[in-house]
């Protein structure tokens, strides 16, 4: 097979796997160095950096070649798709030609599972080790772990890697058994967890040897079985605070021809995803609990609002909130003020009182804000108007989509 339908093959097979961005990866260059490459540490996989740059990655597989039968996969053993498989150097040279074109600044490297867990995870540690020794490679390189592979294996994997992954896929046990009988969620998070030592030991010890100085990441599949998104945030806090991670991923699934009955049909909407994104950064950032966001009882975050407005109407008890008296924290749990203007109003009020106009300068979203907030010229009384009617006041409004957008544009 020629490269060129082996690439096409193995980077359509690789854009289902969502965990591959470089956020936290260390600066790095070639300028007066032998080799080529850089790492910018902005983030790489098709992300904007601050100034507007669109930076990218060679994102493939391996091989689609897969042992497992995970009923959730393209690639599964069962699946009818074309097949096809990169050698070690194969994969050297496209990322190194890519990268001389100005097409990429990283590798983001995953595969499926062939002859081995260890046979497969020492092919993708031998890319980096080739990109990193061989050519002195110093761009971003992101690994994805194979869970059952031997650990040091892993280790290796991280001497040469800027991030590892290691994808929990489903939130629960049941879910991994029904769909995935192949795979352990044990076995995955002792993965998690040996990467997690490692970087323990890299943190006490500054002048040990370089081990994934970006973290690890990992995703989760949303809509492939019946967990809610309950389930999905409560196993996301449970893994950022057992594991360190930097990131869980949401992927919506994606049904493919000649799916198997144990998945579902249809994909679920896309702004579910959205809205779990925004929950995972409440979690991450604002120091929200995932029993904050939704009940114990379980359930979907809402689709028409999101989730920290929901939260706010839900807990109407702590507003309006005085921004010239409340804590930090309180003012970034107002509807319509980010982290950043949280601080910048912290700021301003040693100096003098917020007034309702700072708020506009600070360009935050009146009309969200204003049933939430006191200043020292804006001091309503406490509002009684319903939650519900707030909401709908507040809620995204649907759009109709277009048919033929080209032909309306024209």
């Amino acid at each position: 097979m020629e490269l060129t339908d082996k690439l096409e093959i193995l980077a359509d097979a690789a854009k289902y796997d969502a965990s591959c961005a470089s956020s936290g990866a260390p600066k790095r260059n070639s300028i007066g160095k032998e080799g080529f490459g850089a790492s910018s540490g902005m983030g790489i996989c098709h992300s904007y950096t601050p100034d507007g740059r669109c930076v990218s990655l060679l994102k493939i597989l391996l091989t689609n070649y897969c042992l497992y039968d995970c009923q959730y996969c393209v690639n599964r053993r069962t699946s009818n798709v074309p097949r096809a498989r990169f050698t070690v150097a194969e994969v050297v040279k496209l990322t190194a030609d890519f990268y001389l074109r100005n097409y990429i600044d990283g590798l983001f490297l995953s595969s499926g599972i062939i002859q081995s867990a260890d046979y497969t995870m020492e092919q993708l540690v031998q890319v980096a080790r080739e990109l990193r020794e061989v050519h002195q490679f110093r761009g971003y390189i992101h690994l994805k772990t194979i869970p059952d592979a031997d650990p040091a294996l892993i280790a290796a994997a991280g001497r040469y890697a800027d991030r590892l992954s290691v994808n929990i896929e489903l939130p629960t046990q049941d879910s991994v058994q029904k769909l995935a009988p192949e795979k352990s969620v044990h076995t995955i998070k002792l993965a998690m967890g040996s990467i997690r030592r490692k970087l323990d030991e890299k943190a006490e010890e500054p002048k040990s040897p370089r081990f994934a100085p970006a973290g690890q990441s990992t995703q989760m599949i949303v809509g492939a079985d019946a967990s809610d998104d309950q389930q999905i945030l409560n196993t996301a806090e449970t893994l950022y605070g057992s594991y360190k991670l930097k990131r869980v991923y949401y992927s919506a699934f994606s049904p493919i021809p000649h799916s198997p009955k144990s998945v579902p049909l249809a994909p679920p909407p896309m702004l579910r995803e959205h809205r779990l994104y925004q929950a995972d950064f409440l979690l991450r950032s604002y120091g929200f609990q995932a029993s904050e966001l939704l009940p114990a009882s379980g359930g979907n975050l809402a689709l028409d609002i999101d989730p920290k407005l929901a939260w706010a109407l839900a807990h109407r008890e702590h507003f309006p909130l005085d921004l010239n008296l409340a804590p930090p924290h309180m003012i970034a749990r107002v509807p319509g003020i980010g982290l950043r203007n949280a601080q910048r109003i912290v700021e301003l009020r040693r100096l003098r009182q917020v007034r309702y106009a700072d708020l506009s300068r600070l360009r935050c979203s009146m009309k969200k804000i204003s049933p939430f907030i006191i200043t020292a010229d804006y001091f309503p009384a406490r509002d009684t108007t319903p939650s519900e009617q707030l909401r709908r006041s507040m809620a995204e409004a649907p759009q109709q989509m277009n048919l033929w957008p080209e032909l309306q544009a024209a």
